[in-house]
């Protein structure tokens, strides 16, 4: 293997582990509120071109990494999607998703004597 492939590889096995930590709490926890939907859509587009770059290149590092790694950003795509779906999230000013905080009977002050 020469130098050019030993860094591409090297690279390619360090930036598609680094989503694994983030899939890994999505799917203990369920939850996605605190990530952005907009940089991970854009992300995942960027990922998506960077397979059909490999693909035109016929470079194998290039498509088998970015294909790895978009599958793991579909998986917390999946978990950020649900909770809008599910509405257990909102759109900030932003454009976020931020929590909704559903007001409980319990949260309403008591009233006072008369």
């Amino acid at each position: 293997m020469d130098l050019n492939t030993l860094v591409g590889v090297t690279a390619a096995l360090c930036t598609t582990a680094s989503y694994f930590p983030q899939l890994k709490k999505c799917w203990e926890t369920g939850s996605a509120e605190d990530l952005s939907l907009w940089m991970f859509v854009i992300l995942a587009t960027g990922i998506a071109l960077w397979v059909v770059y490999g693909v035109l290149r016929s470079d194998a590092v290039i498509v088998l990494a970015n294909s790895v790694s978009l599958c793991c950003l579909a998986g917390i795509l999946y978990f950020k999607l649900r909770e809008l779906w599910r509405g257990t999230t909102d759109r900030g000013s932003s454009g976020d998703a931020v929590p909704v905080r559903k007001a409980s009977a319990q949260a309403q002050p008591a009233r006072p004597p008369a």
